[in-house]
């Protein structure tokens, strides 16, 4: 007698359970849709857990931009969920000199384009709002409306919402996507449409989608209330974060619920391992010392390391997967996954419900990079 394989029925079946794919499955089950999402690991536990977790729109790309603003105003009915830890702490973007701070009324009028409110600053304005930033700075722009969260705990909990609608967590590994749905390594078949949400691991199953892993490293200090109260941020941020260096680091700053301060950022390509990088941890801190010179005489709790998602072309993929009538794909973001993850799932399951949706996906397409 042959080997008989389990098969279960779904909708939708959904590989990954980060804020992508756990964003999905909400949107999903309250659409009334049939939805499983298969993880291996923790919730959250990938490039989720290593995120800032900052809501924060940029305006350096439309479609960016677009994808950001929808989505940061889907994160005003989360705004009261206690394991989140949300904090509207506004985002604060320091100029470091008189050509940066000349560049910021092009900004605004970006920003004002999709309904973002922001406003110039002088240098007087900024060291009222912080005091602790270096002497000589000449004002920044100030995004008083933004936030920052704690992105795990938004994972888990829109995975418990999608659960208390029938959502079924597979804790296995994804081996093969078949004609009909997927197979795990146990063995068990599932039956649906597929989308795929597995960030850095997406090659694995798409490989016809291009992806490179970003490294990046986060220092967390011990409890020092009151220090810095915005998200800070240099106006040069975009030029790491949308370069293609082989590392770059930018100032970047939060300040968390618990009184801790949560530093960043660098990016690094050509490294597969999680191990810190002293060096470049190095590189990061004098960076920030830079910016806010008081921060070298604390002492840091933690220092972690994780990989962004970067697409081919640094917009994230999210459609249909070309020549696949079945096959979905919501990844790619880098390093605006939280703030846009909310609009990412809406873009996603309104086209494969067959629904108009709320903005163009045609920037997002998957079609316009598979190889």
């Amino acid at each position: 007698m042959g080997y008989r394989y389990r098969v279960k029925s779904y909708d939708l079946i959904i590989v990954g359970a980060g804020i992508i794919g756990t964003a999905c499955a909400d949107y999903a089950s309250q659409e009334g849709v049939r939805v499983a999402i298969v993880e291996p690991g923790p919730i959250g536990g990938g490039a989720t857990a290593a995120a800032m977790g900052h809501l924060v729109a940029m305006d350096d790309d439309p479609a960016e931009l677009a994808l950001a603003h929808y989505s940061l105003n889907l994160w005003e009915a989360f705004t009261d969920v206690e394991q989140i830890e949300y904090s509207r702490c506004g985002t604060l973007w320091v100029a470091g000199n008189e050509a940066e701070y000349a560049c910021i009324p092009e900004k605004l009028a970006r920003l004002a384009t999709v309904g973002v409110q922001a406003e110039l600053i002088d240098s007087t304005q900024l060291y009222h709002l912080e005091p602790h930033l270096k002497a000589g700075l000449c004002g920044g722009m100030r995004v008083a409306r933004e936030a920052v969260v704690y992105p795990p705990g938004m994972a888990r909990h829109l995975l418990d919402r999608a659960r208390a609608r029938g959502t079924e967590l597979h804790s296995h590994r994804v081996t093969a996507i078949t004609e009909h749905g997927v197979q795990l390594a146990d063995q068990t078949r599932l039956a649906g449409s597929v989308l795929v949400t597995t960030g850095c691991a997406l090659p694995e199953l798409l490989p016809q989608l291009p992806m490179r892993a970003r490294k990046g490293h986060l220092v967390i200090t011990d409890r020092y209330p009151g220090i810095v109260h915005h998200q800070l941020l240099e106006l040069g941020y975009a030029d790491s974060a949308h370069g293609d260096a082989d590392s770059s680091v930018a100032f970047n700053v939060q300040p968390r619920p618990t009184g801790q301060i949560l530093i960043g950022s660098s990016r690094e390509y050509g490294s597969d391992t999680p191990d810190v990088s002293m060096p470049m941890v190095q590189r990061m801190l004098e960076r920030t010392f830079h910016y806010l010179p008081g921060l070298r005489q604390l002492d840091a709790l933690r220092i972690w390391t994780g990989f962004r998602p970067v697409s081919a072309d640094g917009l994230p993929y999210l459609g249909r997967v070309p020549e696949q009538t079945n096959v979905w794909v919501a990844a790619g973001h880098e390093g605006l996954g939280i703030t846009t993850s909310l609009a990412s799932a809406r873009l996603v399951i309104d086209q494969w419900l067959g629904r108009s949706t709320a903005i163009d996906p045609r920037p997002y397409d998957p079609a316009r990079v598979a190889a």
